[in-house]
């Protein structure tokens, strides 16, 4: 499979701006409204992402 030099520094990680990597920083900003949801409504963090699950079937 041939790979063109965009598609080289895309896997190999040189497109990150300083060392950061955003999709990192985005799952992170979702586990983190999940932990907030789960303690201030008393629930555990897995059964807020199961109710996040149904609401995007309806």
């Amino acid at each position: 499979m041939r790979h063109g030099d965009k598609g080289m520094s895309a896997l190999s990680g040189d497109n990150q701006l300083n060392g950061v990597d955003f999709h990192d920083l985005t799952q992170k900003e979702q586990n983190a409204q999940t932990v907030e949801f789960a303690s201030e409504f008393g629930l555990s963090p897995q059964d807020v992402k199961k109710l996040k699950k149904q609401m995007e079937r309806n």
